[in-house]
C-alpha cells in the first residue's frame, strides 16, 4: 500500500471521505466505458471534477478539517489533493480496497497515525459491475455471481468493516458524523435497465444506516443514508450527449457537498437518518 505522506500537524479535525474520486471523472471507469477514451475536464469548475467524493472532500477541506481521501490507487486522487492544497486546505491519500477486510484494516491503521481518528466519515464508494453488459443481457439471469459479489462488498460489507473501524472512537468521544452516500435503489427495487450497475444491494446500505442510527444516536454519533436521485454532473456525464442542453437536470455536486455539511453541523434535535437529493428542473420534461 503507499499513499501521499501528509501528518495532521496542525491538529485539525478530520474528515475522511471512503471513494473521494469518481468513476465519471475524466479518466474514470465509466468515462472510459462510455466514450471510449478519458474526456477533457479543463473548462469545468474545479469542484465537479471528481464527483460526489471529490466535492465532498472539498468542502470539507474548505471548512478547516484535515481531509483523508481513501482511493483503491493513489494516482487517481492525486489531481484532487493538489487542487485541495492549491485551495489551502491538508489532505492526506490512503489506497483502501473494499473487497479486503486486511486492507480496510491497515488503511485506517494509517489514517488514525497519520490524521488521527476521524470526526466525519462519509461512505462514498462506488462500483460499475453490471454497467458493461449489453442490452440482450439486461436480466437477473446474466449477472454473474462474481458481479453481484462485488456489489455486496462494496454496498454491505464493506461500510460494515468501516463502520467497526471508525464508530468505537466516535463512540467514547460523544461526537461524530458518519454517512452514506447513497442512490434510489436504495428505496426501491427496479429492472437494471442497460448501461446501469447492479444497484439492489445498496437497500442493504440503507438498512445498516438505519441501525446504526438506532445504535449510535444515544451516544452522541449522527448517522445518515443521503439518497442522491439523479444524475450527478461530472466530467463523463455532462460529455454525454443526453446531458449537453438540460442543465437543470444535472445534480451539481457542490451542492451535495453542501448538503454533507449541513447535515454534520446540525444540533441534536435537528439529526435525521435521511435525507433525499434531486434536481429541480424548471420546466417539466416531456
Amino acid at each position: 500500500m503507499s499513499q501521499t505522506r501528509t501528518t495532521n500537524s496542525k491538529g485539525k479535525p478530520v474528515a475522511v471521505v471512503v471513494g473521494a474520486t469518481s468513476k465519471w471523472q475524466s479518466d474514470g471507469r465509466n468515462t472510459r466505458l462510455i466514450h471510449g477514451k478519458p474526456v477533457d475536464d479543463s473548462a469545468l469548475p474545479v469542484g465537479v471534477r471528481w464527483g460526489v467524493g471529490g466535492a465532498i472532500a472539498q468542502k470539507f477541506a474548505q471548512e478547516g478539517f484535515f481531509t483523508v481521501l481513501t482511493t483503491r490507487t493513489d494516482a487517481n486522487a492525486a489531481p484532487l489533493a493538489k487542487a485541495i492544497r492549491d485551495q489551502g486546505g491538508d489532505c492526506l491519500i490512503v489506497e483502501m480496497d473494499l473487497v479486503s477486510q486486511p486492507s480496510i484494516a491497515s488503511a485506517f491503521s494509517i489514517i488514525r497515525h497519520e490524521a488521527g481518528n476521524p470526526d466525519v466519515l462519509v461512505y462514498n464508494a462506488g462500483y460499475l459491475e453490471g454497467r458493461d453488459l449489453p442490452p440482450e443481457k439486461e436480466l437477473l439471469e446474466y449477472i454473474d455471481v462474481e458481479m453481484l459479489d462485488t456489489a455486496m462488498h462494496i454496498a454491505s460489507r464493506g461500510p460494515f468493516l468501516v463502520a467497526k473501524e471508525v464508530l468505537p472512537a466516535m463512540r467514547e468521544k460523544g461526537a461524530g458524523s458518519f454517512f452514506f452516500s447513497n442512490n434510489s435503489s436504495s428505496l426501491r427495487g427496479k429492472k437494471r435497465m442497460t448501461g446501469q450497475s447492479l444497484y439492489y444491494p445498496r437497500v442493504m446500505m440503507r438498512t445498516l444506516a438505519q441501525v446504526l442510527t438506532e445504535e449510535y444516536s444515544e451516544h452522541g454519533v449522527h448517522v445518515a443514508n443521503v439518497v442522491i436521485d439523479g444524475t450527478i454532473d461530472s466530467p463523463g456525464t455532462r460529455a454525454m450527449p443526453r446531458n449537453q442542453n438540460r442543465p437543470d437536470f444535472i445534480i451539481n455536486p457542490v451542492k451535495i457537498a453542501e448538503a454533507f455539511w449541513y447535515l454534520h453541523t446540525q444540533d441534536k434535535s435537528c439529526w435525521t437518518h435521511e435525507l433525499q437529493l434531486t434536481p429541480f428542473p424548471t420546466k417539466p420534461s416531456y
